[in-house]
């Protein structure tokens, strides 16, 4: 450990040394000087003396020095009878002053180096007190981290004992459960084979008594068989008529009931249509003041973008082959690269940047630029039903280039892009049940296979005919698992239309669980999957205890039914593994909570 040895005051200068003494007590402190001088004033003496020597010892003590002083006048430095001069007596006094001076004589330097010496002491002995602190302290602070270090181990021992304990009391019980099970099925033979004793010893006797019985009824059988062959044949015919009877009334009574069924059931439909059309009338006025449209309208309102699209540009580019051809260049540029798409934040923003450098040089043509945009939307659905029907994750990028596109292409593009979403889904876009007796311009469908179609129904992949429910669930799946990516993105520039904004996800789960008609469905279960496991746990932490409120509905409709034990999905099978998958989506979303 190192010492600081500092006086608080200044080192003193010494002043020069005398010269008039040639006696002297030369103390530890004194300068080489000094001494130097001392023997040159002792040898001018001795000159003076003509060669008599006078010895004289120094002594470090300052008694001896006093001693030698006092007897210096008894010293018998020359002969009594030769007499000193004047000035040998001067010297001899100056002499004896100087000893006397020197002995006397307090050196502030040793006095200066005394004072050092006892503050570096002091100031030792405080260092050494702080370090002792500061040693102890840290002793304590590594005993306390030591004891909690060993408490957690202690605490860790605790634990895996009691796992182990845990297990010891998991296969103490499966071998009680084993042994009580054994001793059971033990009991059970027990008990077979006494009962199987019994009744061959019952056996045994009945068959004894069955041959004397058989032997005295032989002659009974023998007489009463014609009678009872007769009565037999009268039985046999009473009965048919009989159940002929209660089969033609039980089919009555089943026609009667799904009769009265139905008509109950399209009693009620129309009292909820009827009551929802007086509800949507009394919030009509709300409706235009939020700008908030209601399913039919939201229907209506992407089928005449439809049709206009249909009638307008997309025919007028078809019917001029100059527009058409120009047209066909750019659409076989954009189809390869929505194909390139994969899951990188590069390759999304340059695939996105390369679409618009495709597509707005033609916005001074309004018919090609607004079919341009339409074969846009078309190339991501497709891809979307090709892709993400394989893979689910397939389906954030084309989201984010969906996304990217919206913000870019704010014009016409996103009624476009939802237009031909509710054309490829049919109503589950909005949703909606599209009504059979026909399309919004009030004109009745002019075949059933276009009615399908605005349903959303495609031919089939495998076949000539329709899609089956299974193709047609999992396609239409695809399209709003896109959908619903996009509405989870939030934009950094500026929002885009309602129907691509998150708000738009609750108003589809309300209108979704809100109608009974759309419930009982099979494609419903796998659309409210897709919903949950899409945004589910965004909802909760926007939404909170509301979200878990329909939650609990759909909780409901999926495991009791949502009216007279209707579960959501209706008996087909495919509504039953649809109903499966919301299960757990739904399970996944409230676990992370």
């Amino acid at each position: 450990m190192r010492f600081s040895a500092r006086s608080l005051s200044p080192s003193p200068v010494r002043g020069k040394p005398r010269h008039s003494s040639t006696f002297g007590i030369q103390s530890d402190s004194d300068s080489e000087e000094y001494d130097s001088e001392l023997d040159a004033t002792l040898s001018v003496d001795d000159e003076q003396e003509r060669g008599d020597s006078v010895s004289i010892s120094s002594s470090s003590s300052s008694r001896e020095s006093l001693l030698l002083v006092s007897d210096l006048n008894k010293l018998a430095i020359r002969p009594r009878h030769i007499v000193r001069t004047p000035l040998e007596e001067l010297q001899n006094q100056e002499t004896v002053a100087a000893i006397r001076l020197r002995a006397r004589y307090h050196d502030p330097y040793e006095e200066w180096e005394k004072q050092t010496r006892r503050d570096a002491f002091k100031t030792a002995r405080k260092d050494l007190s702080a370090s002792q602190t500061n040693f102890y302290s840290q002793q304590e602070r590594l005993d306390a981290q030591v004891e909690h270090r060993l408490r957690e181990i202690h605490d860790q021992q605790a634990l895996e004992v009691e796992k182990v304990l845990s297990l010891h009391r998991q296969r103490q019980q499966l071998e009680d459960t084993r042994l009580k099970e054994a001793w059971k099925a033990r009991e059970r033979d027990l008990w077979h084979r006494i009962e199987s004793v019994i009744q061959f010893e019952q056996d045994k006797v009945d068959k004894k008594l069955n041959e004397e019985r058989k032997r005295k009824e032989e002659e009974e059988a023998k007489r009463k068989e014609e009678e009872l062959k007769r009565r037999l044949a009268e039985e046999k015919r009473l009965k048919e008529e009989t159940e002929k009877k209660r089969v033609e009334d039980e089919r009555k009574r089943q026609l009667e009931e799904e009769a009265r069924k139905e008509k109950e059931e399209a009693d009620r439909i129309k009292k909820m249509e009827e009551e929802e059309k007086r509800r949507l009338g009394e919030e009509e006025g709300l409706r235009k003041m939020l700008a908030f449209n209601s399913s039919d309208e939201d229907w209506r309102v992407a089928r005449e973008n439809l049709r206009r699209l249909k009638i307008g540009s997309m025919k007028t580019v078809k019917g001029d082959k100059t527009l058409k051809s120009e047209w066909s260049k750019v659409r076989r540029q954009i189809v390869p690269k929505i194909g390139q798409l994969t899951n990188d934040s590069q390759a999304i923003a340059q695939i996105t940047r390369q679409l618009v450098d495709l597509i707005r040089p033609t916005a001074s043509n309004p018919n090609i630029y607004i079919a341009l945009l339409s074969s846009l939307a078309k190339a991501i659905l497709l891809q979307a039903e090709t892709e993400v029907t394989a893979e689910k994750r397939s389906a954030i990028p084309l989201a984010q280039v969906t996304f990217n596109l919206l913000e870019a292409l704010d014009d016409h593009f996103p009624a476009i892009f939802y237009a031909k979403l509710v054309q490829r889904c049919g109503g589950w876009a909005i949703p909606i049940i599209i009504s059979k007796q026909g399309d919004v311009t009030g004109q009745p469908w002019s075949s059933g296979e276009e009615y399908l179609k605005a349903c959303g129904y495609r031919k089939s992949q495998s076949g000539n005919g329709l899609e089956s429910l299974l193709e047609y669930s999992n396609r239409i799946s695809s399209l709003m698992r896109v959908y619903f990516h996009v509405l989870k993105i939030r934009p950094m520039q500026k929002p885009l239309e309602p129907m691509f904004q998150m708000p738009r996800y609750w108003t589809w789960m309300a209108r979704m669980l809100g109608d009974e008609r759309l419930l009982k469905e099979s494609v419903a279960p796998q659309l409210i999957f897709t919903a949950l496991d899409v945004m589910g746990v965004e909802a909760r932490d926007v939404w909170g205890r509301q979200w878990i409120k329909v939650l609990a509905l759909v909780y409901e409709g999926i495991t009791k039914g949502y009216h007279q034990g209707k579960l959501i999905g209706g008996d087909t099978p495919e509504g039953s593994a649809a109903r499966t998958r919301a299960l757990v989506a739904l399970e996944a979303v409230v676990g992370r909570s």
